[in-house]
């Protein structure tokens, strides 16, 4: 039966993998249309920037995002009405160790890229110098050397932030981004499904997170999303724990935040389940007063509401997470559970984990967006943590929560861990 799955969902990945370069056009279409007096350059991640004997090449998600171009070292130039893709030449020695790339001399450079116009990364400075002969500003991403060395090429244009017009587009999703992103949440499901069969008292957090990334893997997903939390016990109380050296001990929880991303688009799940496989009294009376909380927010998800970073915005999802607390269930102490909510409640999901930063928590729920829920609590004082976290789809009348197919009624997680 899994071997059935993993087999479907690497070919459904392999389908998924191609967002098409019509969409990569539209979108650079889109923004070239908002231009005005302006001419917008984005550098693409260099290997030197990320890669290395630890880490994959990963691309720079808002290059990646209005081109889809997954080589080192190449220059975005867009313009009203032009646009361009310069790429960097041939290094024979590097490519010893990495691989060919593509390079402007090569016969199918504009089908691989998607360009009409692909030139040499050699060429840039003139031809940015010649965009900016008409235009008096420039959009680029802010604190990057790119951005540095634009800055020296054009010392008297006005630079802007790319970021602020990116995220806005980046924060919708098309229904192509949409489904790629189920298939990443599709394989976190059954990560955490493939934890719960693993875990056991005296089992290293490591191993369970061996198990999930394995499980991601070869369900098609080319790597995690994020470092993955496997924290158990008082780990649990540190937000993004990402050691997972400790042994799991009997009568312990242990939350689990784990995604995959699969063909660059991320899922982000948590669940926090019993060691032992069943909960007691207290761990069942706090899993689900959180539990509540989650579901008071999906119910309030929907287009015009907005995330939320205080207790006291109106319309937030935060302050229906943190009166919910409030007002279901207490510390040891008889105290209400809000002020152990030390974290939002939600964020954008995409192309990164936390996709498209810029204005978040104040900007109104669209359809199409892709969020978290996620309330937690986090008690130093009973060495507990308990986060529950979904994947879920903005609709036009609320949400659709992506990664529904994993349990976590307490029951139903106490059932699954059973039948291990």
């Amino acid at each position: 039966m899994r071997k059935a799955w993993a087999a479907a969902l690497v070919a459904i990945c392999a389908f998924a993998a191609g967002i098409p370069n019509e969409e990569y056009r539209a979108r650079r279409q889109r923004v070239r249309s908002e231009l005005g007096n302006a001419v917008l350059v984005l550098f693409g991640n260099t290997e030197r920037d990320v890669a290395g004997l630890r880490h994959a090449f990963v691309q720079e998600p808002n290059f990646y995002y209005l081109t889809g171009w997954l080589e080192p070292g190449a220059i975005l130039l867009l313009t009203p009405d032009a646009e361009t893709l310069f790429l960097p030449p041939r290094d024979p020695a590097a490519e010893r160790y990495t691989g060919r790339k593509t390079t402007p001399d090569d016969k199918n450079a504009t089908a691989a890229t998607g360009f009409a116009k692909v030139l040499p990364a050699a060429q840039f400075e003139a031809q940015f110098q010649r965009a900016l002969q008409s235009r008096a500003s420039v959009y680029t991403l802010p604190g990057t050397p790119g951005a540095e060395k634009l800055k020296s090429l054009a010392p008297l244009r006005e630079f802007r932030d790319a970021l602020a017009v990116l995220s806005r587009y980046r924060a919708v999703k098309s229904p192509r981004e949409i489904e790629m992103i189920r298939r990443s949440v599709d394989a976190t499901v059954e990560a955490h499904r493939a934890a719960w069969r693993r875990i056991a008292p005296g089992l290293y957090e490591y191993q369970v997170a061996a198990a999930m990334t394995f499980a991601m893997q070869d369900g098609g997903c080319e790597r995690n999303a994020y470092a993955p939390i496997v924290a158990s016990g008082p780990n649990a109380l540190v937000l993004h724990y990402s050691q997972n050296s400790r042994k799991m001990e009997a009568g312990e929880l242990v939350l689990m935040d784990v995604g995959a991303e699969c063909s660059a688009y991320a899922a982000d799940v948590t669940r926090t389940v019993p060691v032992s496989g069943r909960f007691t009294p207290r761990q069942r009376e706090l899993y689900e007063a959180v539990l509540g909380a989650q579901k008071a927010v999906l119910a309030a998800v929907k287009p015009g509401v907005i995330m939320g970073a205080s207790r006291t915005a109106p319309n937030s999802l935060y302050k229906v997470a943190y009166d919910y607390l409030n007002e279901h269930g207490k510390n040891a102490g008889g105290k209400p559970l809000g002020k152990y909510l030390t974290h939002g409640v939600s964020h954008h999901v995409g192309l990164q984990v936390h996709d498209a930063p810029s204005a978040s928590y104040s900007q109104p729920l669209e359809a199409g967006m892709v969020i978290t829920v996620e309330p937690g609590i986090y008690i130093p004082e009973e060495s507990i943590g308990i986060r529950i976290e979904d994947t879920v789809l903005v609709t036009p009348d609320g949400a659709e929560v992506l990664s529904a197919a994993l349990p976590k009624e307490p029951g139903e997680i106490e059932k699954a861990m059973a039948a291990r």
